[in-house]
């Protein structure tokens, strides 16, 4: 290696497979200059990574942009086409996996994960130039061809797991519906009790009733908010309000309460322990509030005198679920079962 031009990076050696790789903290500045993209337009079998999707970048950016002080970011990995070279900084044993990776500058380097990072980076500091020097840890893994490329992305990709909607609303401080979610949450007992914090579905064998992202999206269809809006103190009443009302009004809720009913069988047998009654209760509650401004509690209460039971096929079947008994969630579902629900309602004075 012609050792007048290429890039140093203090790194620290490791070793996979028996093969080396090196971690390195890269300046910002420095990702969008030496990190490339392949062209969208190679077919995919010559590529060694997903077509970049554009449509991600803003939120990417606007999360830099709005946490300076607190945003987090995993590391990136790359493969390296070209020349290395390794130094320790200490032929002691303890210390030769520490020293100074030094790159060739006619290399080419491949992001392998993290290319929505590496976009998002480089339209933060066309508006936050001085995020710069903030650095971002990078694995380099020695390419050995396009094959071993590709196999890092599946590998990659393959076995990692997103985490569930519920597990980031719980994990959440910055979002006001999560936080007002949270709070409604650990401010009732029954949904202290009988939410689930990290699934998005309940299997029928589940202790819980409810999962966390059940009642942060009926909470978006009561105040019309979205992930990151504002909510006033009226809204965050209004949601607690709104719980309070409804888990004393649903008998089966209070009987799983009092141990006199399980959430299995209440899965089983009423369709109140299912995502597509809880937010249809949202829309309920929403129309109720705009008709009813200041006595909607007690039309909401009237809940407790309408049938949940599965067999109750006259009001839940074709809205709540189908021919074939199984519970269905869509916005149509949503939409049908809510309406029943206004309707069953308005029949009790």
């Amino acid at each position: 290696m012609d050792l007048s031009f290429n890039y140093n990076f203090p790194a620290l050696r490791g070793r996979q497979a028996n093969k080396e790789y090196f971690v390195v903290m890269c300046p910002l500045r420095l990702i969008p200059k030496i990190f490339l993209f392949d062209e969208e337009e190679i077919p995919a079998a010559f590529r060694a990574q997903r077509i970049l999707n554009r449509a991600r970048i803003p939120e990417l950016t606007n999360y830099i942009l709005d946490n300076t002080e607190d945003y987090v970011f995993s590391s990136i990995t790359a493969s390296i086409d070209g020349e290395i070279l390794f130094e320790p900084l200490s032929s002691m044993k303890a210390a030769q996996d520490l020293g100074m990776l030094k790159i060739s500058m006619d290399a080419k380097f491949l992001i392998n994960d993290g290319q929505h990072r590496r976009a998002a980076i480089e339209e933060a500091l066309k508006i936050s130039p001085e995020l710069g020097d903030e650095t971002i840890s990078v694995v380099f893994f020695h390419d050995t061809g396009l094959n071993r490329s590709q196999q890092m992305f599946s590998d990659l990709n393959l076995h990692s797991i997103n985490t569930t909607s519920s597990i980031g609303i719980l994990y959440d401080h910055r979002d006001p519906l999560a936080l007002a979610t949270k709070e409604v949450v650990n401010s009732i007992d029954f949904l202290s009790r009988y939410t689930d914090n990290e699934r998005v579905s309940l299997s029928k064998n589940s202790p819980k009733v409810l999962a966390l992202n059940f009642i942060y999206n009926t909470n978006k269809r009561l105040i019309c908010k979205s992930k990151g809006n504002d909510i006033s103190v009226e809204e965050r009443r209004f949601l607690l309000a709104f719980w309070e009302t409804v888990t004393e009004s649903i008998t089966e809720w209070q009987e799983v309460l009092h141990k006199r009913l399980s959430p299995r069988d209440l899965r089983g047998h009423y369709i109140v322990g299912h995502s597509v009654f809880i937010e249809a209760v949202g829309e309920v509650g929403k129309s109720l509030k705009e008709e009813y401004a200041s006595t909607w509690p007690d039309e909401l209460k009237k809940l407790r005198y309408i049938d949940w039971s599965r067999t109750n096929t006259k009001d839940w079947l074709g809205r709540t679920f189908s021919d074939n008994g199984r519970i269905q969630k869509t916005n149509q579902n949503i939409a049908l079962t809510a309406e029943r629900i206004k309707e069953l309602i308005k029949q009790h004075p």
